[in-house]
């Protein structure tokens, strides 16, 4: 049975909540964390837009108020950024612990099986090492198999040589 429930501090694979959910909660976390990024650029530019245009109704806005709008828009992100980080952090830590993480008590269907039948290891083990007698004698077998084979082609030589004789 793999081991789950790994903190969210640790460098652990999480391959338990990979094998049950079909994805890493890393990945899971770091692709929400990205498509709010995402949405957050989308929408401020948009806010921008709107900020210039409401500024200069019905004329073409000049470089100055784009550019003033551009870097106002900049520092809104990197404060955003910035507090969105902190709470994502905290967010994370939460999905983590509580919603991405199988529980140590919490078998997958595919681990039923051993704890029906604990000793599976120890029975494993067993059938290794019978494995391993079985081919030493398949292998012992195999030599003198051969060894056989040659002292038969041997005496088969010397009949001949026996029969010529005769």
């Amino acid at each position: 049975m793999a081991e789950s429930g790994v903190s969210v501090g640790s460098e652990s694979l999480q391959l338990y909540e990979a094998q049950f959910f079909g994805f890493t909660p890393e990945t899971c976390t770091v692709r929400v964390r990205d498509a709010f990024r995402d949405s957050l650029n989308h929408i401020l530019v948009a806010v921008e837009s709107v900020f210039v245009k409401r500024l200069c109704p019905g004329q073409d806005p000049p470089a100055e108020l784009r550019l003033t709008a551009r870097e106002g828009t900049q520092k809104l992100r990197q404060f955003l950024q910035e507090r969105f980080e902190i709470m994502f952090q905290r967010m994370k830590g939460m999905l983590m612990d509580r919603i991405l993480s199988i529980p140590h008590n919490v078998l997958l269907p595919d681990d039923q099986l051993h704890q029906n039948y604990p000793e599976g290891k120890e029975d494993l083990m067993k059938l290794q090492d019978s494995i391993a007698n079985l081919l030493q004698a398949y292998e012992a077998e195999v030599c003198a198999k051969q060894a056989l084979l040659a002292e038969l082609e041997e005496q088969k030589e010397t009949q001949k040589q026996l029969d010529e004789v005769l």
